[in-house]
């Protein structure tokens, strides 16, 4: 059960990742301003940095500067944390729980104070019924809020899912100050799955339910995205097909 878990966990992080790279890539060459691309990716990229810097506070890193959004994003500087190699992966992967959380307390205000409808979503997604579950879930929201009782701020909150969806994935230096990091930490896993050792069984279980409920709402969020970023898929695949050498904003 415990490996069942453990390989979903990381099935379904890889899977939320190129969501959000993808719809990075998608919303980055297909808005025609780069204003407007600015005021989408805002609030995202905000959230990203603020999220590694609550990473820093809990692993005791010094924050030397903080760019919470410029031109080319946003960047935290800081000094290597108490703890090496771990406290890097907090840093540099806190944007990928951080900002689900956000979108969490986003949806309860929009649902509790502006009437919006959010069916439950499933935290899992290991048996066919549970992702048959959270596609209708997902189909019932945009039914609900555009047809069934239609709510203007249900696109705002549209607005705010794609910025943090799209601010979820690590950068590329987020990525190489984790890399050796993340390799220990699914060394360690391995070597506790091999190990049968009861007490260590029951402990990696319970790291694998926390990572995957954070996981599990990432994907959630950014599947939502994607499906808004349709129309804009189809224009970039069109164009892609139509002129390979065509140059995009």
């Amino acid at each position: 059960m415990i490996v069942n878990e453990f390989l979903v966990v990381i099935v379904i992080g890889v899977i939320f990742l190129l969501i959000s790279m993808v719809l990075d890539i998608i919303w980055a060459q297909m808005i025609p301003f780069r204003f407007l691309y600015y005021v989408m990716r805002a609030p995202g990229v905000i959230i990203h940095e603020c999220s590694h810097v609550f990473g820093c506070l809990i692993t005791g890193a010094k924050i030397q500067k903080v760019v919470l959004f410029s031109g080319s994003g946003g960047s935290v500087y800081y000094v290597r944390p108490v703890v090496p190699y771990i406290g890097d992966v907090v840093i540099s992967m806190a944007p990928l729980f951080g900002i689900p959380l956000i979108l969490v307390g986003i949806t309860w205000v929009f649902q509790t104070y502006l009437g919006c409808y959010f069916p439950p979503f499933p935290l899992t997604f290991d048996t066919l019924s549970s992702v048959q579950e959270l596609f209708a879930g997902i189909i019932s929201l945009f039914y609900q809020n555009l047809i069934v009782h239609f709510n203007i701020w249900f696109f705002p909150y549209l607005y705010l899912t794609i910025s943090l969806a799209v601010s979820m994935a690590p950068s590329n230096q987020d990525i190489r100050n984790s890399a050796i990091g993340i390799m220990i930490i699914i060394l360690v896993g391995i070597l506790i799955l091999w190990s049968n050792i009861p007490f260590a069984a029951d402990a990696l279980l319970t790291v694998t339910q926390v990572l995957g409920m954070g996981i599990a709402l990432g994907f959630i969020f950014g599947l939502i995205a994607l499906i808004v970023s349709i129309p804009l898929i189809i224009l970039y695949i069109k164009k892609r097909v139509t002129d390979p050498q065509a140059k995009f904003p």
